[in-house]
């Protein structure tokens, strides 16, 4: 009788058992396919009733534009009330509320997180102890996987592929959780990395061995200029991160190595497309976004459709009934 019990609890918890979205290190080639295509569906319709009923909670301990209100908006649209909050000041972590306790209050009253936090592995730490799905809106310098889908959706948009490509990353690698993410989901696909950051901020030799050990090439550079890029089919472009420095005196000595000047095109292949997480700050002359090469507000709009994608996906709707779906809103 006893047995009879323990099985039916190992299968009711496998039954049970909750998807979360904390790293990109996680998804197979298989599963990044699977979210490009429900991205593809959602940008078709973005608009549905599909997750009427559902609550979405957004908790960012940290600043964010974008990606809060690409997870509100995709929520939203998709027929789902939102809660949550964009300032930890006015939480009751101001009274000393652990954030165990306030991911397992929320759970309460949400079927899915999304949350930001500024110490690496919090959303790690929020999938363990959750009874709902968490997804990763991004924890520290670590990982940022939800940009991540929303980076290779656009690469695959603007390129047609995943694989055999030049991407070239610039500026803070070393704190820029955006490139450390894009790393891990392109070792599916046989790319060639450039690494073009001064010194101060190159990408950390953790990311270099893993490079080594999943047979990803690499060229490090730390000069930026026409004949460097020429042969991109890519070009991430990231922000300085301020508030990642204790030293602002070596902020500043960094802050304006990398600028990308519309001259410095001239030579660049017709498919190739520049891309950046946002914000910018200068890292991006303003003459660039005349360019048929600038592609960062187009980015930017498809992590409506990555979002959604994501959102439904940790709360076990499958593409096939997104594709079957009849709550569209035209």
């Amino acid at each position: 009788m006893c047995n009879l019990a323990h099985e039916k609890q190992k299968t009711s918890t496998i039954v049970m058992k909750k998807r979360n979205f904390v790293t990109i290190a996680d998804l197979s080639k298989e599963k990044i396919n699977y979210l490009i295509e429900m991205a593809q569906e959602f940008e078709k319709h973005p608009n549905r009733e599909i997750l009427k009923g559902k609550v979405v909670a957004t908790l960012f301990f940290e600043p964010s534009t974008r990606t809060r209100l690409s997870f509100e908006t995709a929520a939203n649209r998709l027929g789902a009330r939102v809660i949550g909050f964009a300032d930890p000041k006015i939480t009751s972590g101001t009274k000393g509320e652990t954030l165990k306790d306030t991911i397992l209050m929320v759970s309460n009253y949400a079927d899915v997180i999304a949350m930001r936090h500024y110490i690496e592995g919090a959303a790690q730490y929020a999938s363990e102890i959750a009874p709902i799905p968490i997804i990763n809106a991004g924890d520290g310098a670590h990982q940022h996987p939800s940009q991540c889908m929303l980076d290779l959706y656009t690469i695959y948009q603007t390129q047609g592929t995943l694989d055999n490509l030049n991407i070239f990353l610039v500026g803070d690698l070393k704190y820029g959780r955006t490139v450390h993410s894009l790393i891990m989901a392109m070792r599916h696909f046989n790319p060639t990395f450039h690494f073009v950051a001064p010194k101060e901020l190159a990408m950390p030799n953790e990311y270099k061995i893993y490079c080594k050990e999943n047979g990803i090439k690499f060229v490090e550079h730390t000069a930026f200029n026409e004949k460097i890029i020429a042969d991109a089919d890519i070009i991430y472009m990231t922000r300085v991160q301020k508030e990642r420095f204790s030293d602002l005196m070596e902020y500043e000595r960094v802050k304006n190595v990398y600028i990308l000047k519309a001259d410095m095109l001239k030579g660049v292949k017709q498919n190739m497309k520049i891309l950046h997480p946002l914000p910018r700050v200068n890292e991006i002359a303003y003459d660039v976004d005349e360019t048929p090469y600038a592609y960062y507000i187009q980015q930017a709009q498809n992590g409506l459709y990555a979002r959604e994608a994501i959102i439904c996906d940790v709360l076990g709707i499958t593409l096939d009934e997104v594709k079957a779906d009849n709550t569209i809103i035209e």
